[in-house]
């Protein structure tokens, strides 16, 4: 009689394995949450679960697919979870396990490591109001929509604005000195507009900057990201220094207007790199012009600006800069951003849509460079 009893409870198991944790993306049987799974003799399931923080915003998720999971499994006639809090010390062993190491190790930049293999991409202009902001959400969500994992840090301390844009509305999730990122749309965010009240400024000097930009780095648990996004503040001051110094590996993405007088300022923005030694991967033309209803278009910032700074940029840099794409002027853009609904996800036919598309999968398909990256070679045995 003990047979099937064991054979029901290993599918339940087995059932509970496939629920992961909405924030940390993985089984919730691998992180240590189920304390137990037992069947009764009237088919009900009792599962007791361990929150990592008493106010897990997720909880309601959590009982939806551990419900679902388990209902299926046959002979289950009904289940129950009853929440519990993690310990201090589960906690901890969480987040040591979380890191990869033991519980004193220190915090490390996971991308700044020689095997990551994640594409770090700092998306910077030379100056404000060139929709650089839009532009970055728009490029993550692309790639979010096209299997890769994605993550974007809003670098932009002073002018936060990418949680509103990308509608991740949510707090970060603390378990001991490790923030969960929220997420939207499939892509993990963080931004100091999640720790303000309302709409708060944030008054800092420099050094809070990159403690604040280390901190976004190090102790938010990215999981396995195959790109990073950077949003960067407009020009070439603390926050592009510091990224330089944490994230050497960086490279960056320049965003402008047809406008010369916006180009100008945008070839300074991308000249930083002869200085920080980092790559420039591309210049992104943006607001090109307006279509209008006749099918003509209409250049309200004038044209060439995008080209001028690759060509620019390409000799100053001695590298080859492309023009990545060139992005009409739409309202929907800024409609979509307001909404929290990427034009991307929103509007995907829209010619604006069509030409972040084209970006994101120049970026996705660029090839990796194997600059100091080992490559398991060994000396052949005599």
């Amino acid at each position: 009689m003990s047979a099937p009893v064991s054979t029901v409870e290993d599918a339940i198991q087995a059932a509970l394995a496939t629920v992961n944790d909405p924030e940390i993306r993985r089984p919730i049987t691998e992180l240590g949450m189920v304390r137990s799974a037992t069947i009764g003799a009237s088919g009900v399931v009792r599962v007791e679960l361990l929150l990592t923080v008493a106010g897990c915003p997720l909880k309601d998720k959590l009982r939806t697919d551990i419900t679902a999971a388990v209902a299926a499994v046959p002979g289950v006639t009904g289940v129950e979870i009853d929440f519990g809090v993690m310990s201090p010390e589960q906690r901890q062993s969480l987040q040591s396990q979380l890191r990869g190491g033991g519980a004193s190790e220190e915090p490390v930049i996971p991308f700044a490591q020689p095997g990551s293999r994640t594409r770090v991409y700092a998306v910077a202009s030379g100056k404000g109001g060139v929709g650089k902001s839009s532009v970055t959400v728009n490029l993550a969500a692309a790639l979010a929509a096209r299997g890769l994992a994605v993550g974007v840090v809003d670098a932009d301390i002073y002018g936060h604005s990418v949680p509103r844009m990308l509608g991740a509305d949510g707090r970060p999730t603390r378990v001991e000195d490790m923030i969960m990122p929220p997420q939207s749309h499939g892509v993990k965010v963080i931004s100091i507009g999640m720790f303000t009240s309302g709409n708060a400024a944030v008054v800092w000097r420099g050094p809070m900057l990159h403690r604040a930009l280390q901190q976004f780095l190090a102790d938010v648990y990215w999981g396995d990201l195959d790109v990073l996004l950077l949003d960067l503040p407009p020009g070439t001051g603390d926050v592009a220094i510091s990224l330089a110094q944490l994230l050497p590996n960086s490279e960056i993405l320049i965003v402008t207007t047809p406008q010369t007088a916006a180009a100008e300022v945008a070839e300074r923005a991308g000249s930083i790199a002869l200085q920080t030694h980092q790559r420039v991967v591309g210049v992104i033309e943006n607001m090109s012009w307006l279509e209008l209803p006749d099918g003509s278009r209409m250049e309200i910032f004038g044209a060439g600006g995008g080209a001028a700074v690759a060509e620019s940029l390409s000799r100053t840099i001695g590298a080859q800069v492309p023009l990545l794409g060139q992005i009409p002027l739409d309202t929907r853009i800024r409609e979509a951003g307001d909404a929290g609904n990427p034009i991307v996800l929103a509007e995907p036919e829209s010619p604006a849509a069509q030409a972040l598309g084209t970006i994101a999968d120049r970026l996705a398909l660029r090839r990796e460079s194997l600059l100091g990256k080992p490559l398991g070679l060994k000396p052949a045995g005599r």
